[in-house]
């Protein structure tokens, strides 16, 4: 199996299985000399964790990251750095009646068809088991982002089903509740909400936004190195991601150019429809995405499928799994813009390093 590294400059691989001894990364090209600490990581690892609300799944892992190379007296040396966590919650048995059957939106069907065996245990490489390295590779990015470069990146819920979150928009409310809302007037309804999809046995999905403050203009490059491109790219790599906006997105096709154009002004952009990016490059405004993610598909509904003869079954997905996936992806959608943003960050530098400051810069 190819193709489980990302980046240009600095490039994460990762690798294990959802029910496998352990998942893990190595990061490559990583700058020396900032101080980390599994602690820290950890702190990331836990606000994309399973089993702490009764709305995702309820495997419990302990994801405790095992820093194994690049670190050294806490702070990264330059050489690729290694993070292992051991998986401590599987239960393989809760797949052992379907593992002939192929489930319904899930990555079984395709993945039998292209390498002729799969690991039917919780979907294997195909699980969102995978995502917890790139929080863990993500938490180092951000850190680097925000103390070097002062860039803030904070995700949130905008919709889970038809229920939208964020008409009323209060950043500290998003670390308050299970549901990433920054609207603390609609947690309660979110509630009730998701314990009625959880009582139908059904799903539902998700709208995630993520912005990017302080990051500066010039960052990316045309032709194929559009910062919009890899960030929509990162964001497609995301389980159960069906579509990705950046700015206005699909608003853009009913807006007129007048609408759309960011007017400028020597104090600064009039409006943000191109959601910090233009010409594939930075314009030094928040750089902002919103990710759509489907509805979870392992259900405990019965559904029409087959199985690996081909013949027509009945599949009964039983076993912990989440009503909303969405819920915690946030934390992973901020990972990949951080992953992103940090690898145009050495991209720029790599081209960029002598080019003189331009002047006059519109203020953001």
């Amino acid at each position: 199996m190819t193709t489980n590294s990302f980046g240009r400059v600095l490039t994460l691989t990762t690798f294990g299985e959802s029910h496998g001894p352990a998942i893990g990364c190595v990061i490559d090209g990583f700058p020396p000399g900032m101080a980390i600490s599994a602690d820290e990581i950890k702190a990331a690892l836990v606000r994309r964790a399973t089993g702490q609300s009764r709305w995702t799944s309820q495997r419990k892992e302990q994801d405790d990251v095992q820093i194994v190379s690049g670190v050294f007296e806490g702070v990264t040396t330059g050489a690729p750095i290694a993070m292992i966590i051991e998986n401590t919650d599987a239960r393989s048995k809760d797949y052992s009646k379907i593992k002939d059957q192929f489930r319904p939106g899930h990555a079984d069907y395709t993945y039998h068809h292209k390498y002729g065996i799969r690991d039917y245990r919780g979907g294997g490489r195909s699980s969102a088991r995978e995502t917890t390295m790139r929080v863990a590779a993500g938490a180092l990015a951000a850190k680097y982002l925000k103390h070097h470069h002062n860039i803030d990146i904070v995700g949130w819920m905008s919709q889970i089903g038809t229920e939208v979150c964020d008409e009323h928009f209060d950043e500290a409310t998003i670390q308050t509740n299970p549901f990433f809302c920054p609207d603390p007037d609609r947690v309660e309804a979110l509630e009730a909400y998701m314990k009625a999809v959880w009582k139908s046995g059904d799903s539902v999905g998700a709208k995630v936004k993520v912005r990017a403050r302080g990051v500066p203009v010039g960052w990316g490059a045309p032709v194929y190195a559009k910062l919009d491109t890899d960030l929509c790219s990162a964001m497609m790599s995301i389980n159960a991601t069906k579509g990705v906006e950046v700015g206005a997105g699909f608003e853009a096709v009913s807006q007129t150019g007048t609408e759309h154009r960011d007017e400028m002004t020597p104090e600064g952009f009039l409006s943000n429809a191109a959601g910090g990016i233009v010409g594939g490059i930075s314009t030094g405004q928040p750089i902002e995405v919103a990710v759509a993610f489907k509805p979870t598909s392992s259900l405990r509904l019965p559904g029409q499928t087959v199985d690996v003869t081909g013949a027509p079954v009945e599949v009964v997905t039983t076993g912990r799994h989440d009503p909303c996936v969405g819920i915690r992806a946030v934390p992973i959608v901020e990972s990949m813009m951080a992953w992103v943003l940090m690898d145009h960050l050495l991209l720029h530098r790599a081209q960029c390093l002598d080019v003189p400051e331009q002047t006059p810069r519109i203020p953001t």
